[in-house]
């Protein structure tokens, strides 16, 4: 019998949004659709998962318990333990299947890589036939007021279900990912050149091992064509499938160490943020309203869209982290219900990565003006998304105050700069580095990387040469090379 649980209480999470339940909601409702035709419909039930299994117990017994295997935040570690305490107290077997690359109960990460590309390669499941269960009657999905979940105005998300997921993968591994490495860092051409399953990886409409499977078969196939077009698209989908590995690479941390969505990586880095934010600081830049337009562009097209690609994620969290000496986990959250793709597992690790937490990453402070003019030289992303500033000249846009007409703009329809950006950057380095200065910082780096890091800056990946690397003190190794 099929049955997917809404939880009322998870929804209450402070990491939970409605443009998440509603991507959820459209998954659900074309998975409905697909199973019934495997001739018993999804049973739908609301409320506390525990009790609900109790329910269905004393109504039609359970003989055994499956579901995937999850890496998710706190709460739903605790909610497994509660699941796992109900089955054991009435000898029910309750079987977690592996959905990704992640090893529960993980030793040591050597031969991490070489597991992970054992496990995408085993032979998918097909759908099974099933026999309708008598008496167990589907109900609605529920509504976002049902969660007591609010719109949050992300009229431009993607839409969810496993169609549109295949659709992606398709179009990506067929051509649209030609320019994957180059269009990627952008926040215009990376809405089109980047994959954009990621949330259908977070939900489960695909699976890592069918898109690690497709984007294998595919790099086999462009192997003899020495066309330019089928070359530059082979070598995209070599650093595509990289970055497959990079996925289950993160989640493995937050497996391993739960504590990293509320806590510093590295003893030496707690403490040094205030333990809340300035709410006017934070306000300003959730909502785009720093006087950095690239910055504030890239927020407001965050909340209107519930994506950005990489880089900019990365720059965002820096100019809150470094810029604005904001708390990491105030603004990890606000980012976690912007974006669509949330996946826990993910966001945390690399929340405290651009944050300067980890103790193991290179400390990467953005220029969010440099960044401007080096991913938007034509400014149409911040006219875009910025149109106050329809006045200032285009070889301006990204220093609007350096216009001659910013002074009927800037401080009156647009915000003047809420920080300076040399002053805060020389403040955030000496705080960051004094930190890493201290006595013990190495050792207690070095044991972290053994824990947390990986066993090569090159991940070896199917379809492309191994890398080669030199090698590096372990608490110097910047554990994952994104070319930024």
């Amino acid at each position: 019998m099929p049955l997917y649980v809404v939880e009322p209480e998870l929804w209450r999470e402070p990491d939970a949004a409605a443009r998440h339940w509603e991507f959820i909601a459209e998954c659900l409702a074309e998975l409905a659709a697909d199973i019934a035709r495997l001739g018993q419909p999804l049973i739908i039930r609301a409320g506390d998962v525990v009790q609900v299994l109790e329910s269905i117990r004393h109504s039609h017994g359970v003989g055994g318990l499956w579901s995937h295997e999850e890496t998710g935040n706190a709460w739903t570690f605790a909610r497994d333990r509660l699941v796992a305490a109900w089955a054991r107290a009435h000898g029910i077997s309750w079987h977690e299947i592996p959905q990704h690359g992640v090893i529960r109960r993980l030793v040591n990460r050597n031969g991490w890589a070489a597991a992970w590309d054992r496990q995408m390669g085993e032979p998918k499941t097909l759908p099974p036939q099933l026999r309708r269960v008598s008496g167990m009657e589907t109900r609605d999905i529920p509504s976002l007021a049902d969660l007591g979940l609010r719109p949050d105005g992300c009229h431009q998300r993607q839409r969810g279900g496993r169609q549109a997921g295949l659709d992606l993968l398709a179009s990506f591994l067929e051509g649209r990912g030609q320019n994957y490495r180059r269009e990627m860092s952008n926040p215009l051409s990376g809405a089109t050149g980047c994959s954009r399953l990621s949330p259908h990886l977070a939900c489960g409409t695909v699976s890592m091992r069918e898109v690690a499977q497709a984007t294998w078969r595919r790099l086999q196939q462009l192997k003899a064509d020495t066309s330019p077009d089928a070359m530059a698209l082979r070598a995209s989908l070599v650093s595509f499938s990289g970055r497959l590995h990079w996925h289950c690479h993160f989640m493995q941390k937050l497996e391993c160490e739960p504590a990293i969505e509320f806590r510093e990586l590295h003893p030496a880095m707690r403490g040094l943020r205030p333990q809340s934010a300035d709410c006017a600081l934070l306000d300003a830049w959730a909502t785009g309203h720093t006087g950095y337009p690239f910055l504030d562009a890239c927020m407001r097209s965050l909340t209107a869209t519930g994506w950005l690609n990489f880089r900019m994620r990365a720059m965002v969290m820096s100019f809150a982290s470094y810029n604005l000496w904001l708390p990491w986990r105030e603004t990890g959250l606000h980012l976690a219900r912007q974006f669509t793709d949330y996946e826990p597992g993910i966001h945390w690790p690399q929340v405290q990565m651009q944050a300067g937490t980890t103790g193991i990453n290179t400390i990467r402070i953005y220029s969010v003006v440099k960044q401007g003019h080096d991913q938007d030289p034509t400014g149409a992303f911040v006219r875009r998304w910025v149109p106050e500033l329809v006045g200032i000249a285009d070889h301006h846009l990204q220093e609007p105050w350096a216009d001659n007409g910013a002074q009927a703009i800037i401080g009156k329809i647009y915000p003047v700069p809420i920080v300076d950006l040399k002053a805060s950057t020389n403040a955030a380095k000496d705080t960051i580095y004094g930190a890493r200065r201290r006595a013990g910082f190495s050792s207690a780096a070095d044991d972290i990387q053994d824990k947390h890091g990986s066993r090569k800056s090159g991940i070896p990946m199917r379809g492309a040469e191994p890398a080669k690397c030199k090698r590096k003190s372990k608490a110097s190794v910047d554990q994952m090379k994104f070319d930024l």
